[in-house]
């Protein structure tokens, strides 16, 4: 199976980015039901996101997140690959609180 990779830089410390991530990944199990399981600083996650399957791991790393998915298809790749490139630049966005991202929830 093809893989999706993608790469965002992160301005925030190591473990404040990581605490974003989870975040993250907390908000996509509320909203799509995709389960995620820590080891360290990598993350697996799985499930189904709008008619999609979700299958892939990351890694926090000190100047950046990166990982690999599924590749969806060349119809919702790009697609895929702006909506996780937006989330994770929003989360990892120093200019604001963890708290404030947390209050913005849909």
């Amino acid at each position: 199976m093809a893989m999706l990779k993608f790469e965002v830089p992160s301005q925030v410390p190591m473990d404040e980015a990581k605490k974003r991530v989870e975040a993250l990944l907390s908000y996509w199990k509320r909203k799509y039901g995709v389960q995620s399981s820590w080891d360290g600083h990598k993350a697996k996650m799985s499930g189904k996101a709008m008619g999609v399957s979700i299958d892939g791991a990351l890694e926090v790393h000190g100047s950046k997140i990166a990982g690999e998915a599924a590749d969806p298809g060349m119809l919702l790749r790009g697609q895929a690959q702006k909506y996780l490139t937006r989330k994770f630049g929003e989360y990892l966005n120093p200019g604001k609180t963890l708290e404030q991202l947390l209050a913005s929830e849909d």
